[in-house]
């Protein structure tokens, strides 16, 4: 599997070698899970987005962006990921309103084994409920985290209890 990403990953690279724009807009598709259908449009389960306000977000010309949906169009791997990605319901930014908690965890490498059971084991141990965890790729996230949203109160304790966990580099709650 792991070997599997990195292949992927290195074709992404590949492919846009060059292309500053395209490795931008594919990025951009990447980090937010828009899918490329069949016809090389943009969209979310079915909803297309204008390629205009793509390339407006990105920073590049629309027809920078149609260039990309059409060669991840014309490369198997890559259309098959991008027909197929999905995005998730992140509750980060909505769960003070939801009256719920964030956990931050930077890793010293997001590759390493273990984080993401060593955490929710201390946050269980704290009697703390864990209503969703995320965990961003290293390889297609600049800097990955895991991000843990909790139902409930986290103590001092805690924190300093994360933070010895081997590969923590920092915790940030809110």
């Amino acid at each position: 599997m792991l070997a599997r990403c990195v292949v992927v990953w290195s074709v992404i690279e590949e492919r846009f070698r060059g292309y500053p724009g395209r490795e931008k807009v594919v990025k951009f598709l990447l980090e937010h899970g828009l899918q490329v259908n069949e016809r090389g449009h943009v969209g979310v389960d079915g909803v297309e987005i204008p390629h205009l306000q793509i390339g407006e977000r990105v920073g590049v010309d629309r027809r920078v962006v149609d260039a990309t949906c059409a060669a991840i169009r014309r490369d198997p791997l890559l259309a098959g990921i991008f027909e197929n990605i999905r995005t998730i319901h992140l509750l980060r930014d909505v769960a003070p309103s939801l009256g719920l908690r964030v956990i931050v965890v930077k890793p010293d490498d997001a590759r390493q084994t273990g984080l993401l059971g060593e955490v929710a084991m201390k946050v269980a141990e704290f009697g703390i409920s864990i209503r969703q965890a995320v965990s961003d790729d290293p390889y297609l996230v600049a800097e990955p985290l895991l991000t843990i949203i909790v139902e409930g109160s986290i103590s001092g304790g805690l924190v300093e209890e994360l933070v010895r966990i081997p590969g923590v580099k920092g915790v940030t709650i809110y």
